[in-house]
């Protein structure tokens, strides 16, 4: 008895071995991650701990089979190129580039490294795949935006706040180059049906921010549509108080804005888009092309509302407004 014991010990003794030595063998994979924001926002990391996370449950754990690279540019054009740079050089299995401007940046640097994007506006437009049904080339991903969502973010304000006779979109042409191409036609269309002035306002910097919703409020009507992008999303503690301060009320693109005060935000659910993009990285880490995975547009959005910013404001919210809200913040 001790016999087959002592046998079935060696047994098992030579099988981890071979066990250990298999799961050494296996190569560690390299993921590369370039976020657009600053790494103490609750906002984007709260979407960046989405993807780790799907990611381990299809298998991958940073520090066992996965090394992860994270980058956090902090909504500097000039940081995302130097990141770009970096990560590229270390020559990973896959790159994550969260926006247009990242994106932009790390196609610069490699036309070969997979990547697999988030956020991105307009991805064909952009020079970043030749359609949505066949990127063509090593980059895919997930697009948050459609051009028609200007249109119904001035319906939207001008629903929650008919008082407004004039509004401007707000972007940075830095880190939103495409919004004159994408969202400036329907936000015109609409602002026109809607009987409202349509007011165009680049901004480079927080001085011309205070300068455009300043003068919005020296009046009444002045309404605000701040439009994606790095740089916008970066200041909106700022773009945020300006509005509140100067009585400007104002629709964003993400619930984040409302829940930091923002009146009212409109958008692709940006945690559900991370959580969606583990699955490409997934299949480009086993074998798969980002040629033959499509460009996916979002498919869960959220409304949501600040009733103490509205209230602040002498906004009295419509009560089947308050029941379409997927948030309402009190």
């Amino acid at each position: 008895m001790r016999r087959r014991e002592f046998i079935a010990g060696l047994g098992s003794a030579a099988a981890w071995p071979l066990a250990a030595r298999a799961q050494q063998g296996e190569r560690m994979r390299r993921v590369g991650v370039l976020m657009a924001f600053d790494e103490n926002d609750p906002g984007p990391k709260r979407w960046f701990s989405g993807l780790t996370q799907r990611l381990a449950e299809l298998g991958w754990t940073d520090g066992r089979n996965m090394r992860m690279e994270v980058r956090w540019a902090a909504g500097n054009v000039d940081r995302m190129r130097v990141f770009a740079k970096e990560l590229v050089d270390l020559q990973p299995d896959v790159i994550v580039a969260e926006t247009t401007p990242v994106t932009a940046a790390v196609q610069r640097e490699t036309r070969t490294i997979p990547i697999v994007v988030l956020e991105v506006t307009d991805p064909i437009g952009s020079g970043f795949v030749t359609s949505l049904a066949r990127p063509g080339a090593n980059i895919t991903g997930f697009s948050n935006f459609e051009p028609s969502q200007a249109g119904k973010w001035v319906e939207l304000l001008a629903e929650i706040a008919p008082g407004v006779k004039r509004v401007a979109a707000m972007f940075s042409p830095d880190t939103a180059p495409y919004v004159e191409r994408y969202f400036l036609p329907s936000f015109e269309a609409a602002a026109r049906s809607f009987k409202v002035t349509s007011i165009v306002a680049p901004v480079h910097s927080e001085a011309e921010i205070e300068s455009v919703i300043t003068s919005l409020g020296r009046e009444p009507g002045g309404g605000l549509m701040v439009v994606p992008g790095a740089f916008t999303f970066a200041h909106r503690g700022p773009i945020i108080l300006l509005a509140a301060r100067n009585k400007v009320p104002a629709i964003y693109v993400a619930s984040v804005w409302a829940r930091d005060g923002g009146l009212l935000s409109f958008g692709a659910d940006q945690a559900d888009t991370f959580r969606r993009a583990a699955p490409y990285v997934d299949r480009i880490l086993r074998g798969g092309k980002p040629a033959e995975l499509p460009v996916q547009l979002p498919t869960k959005f959220e409304l949501a509302v600040n009733l103490k910013t509205a209230k602040a404001m002498g906004l009295t919210i419509p009560e089947s407004f308050l029941l379409r809200a997927d948030e309402v913040i009190e």
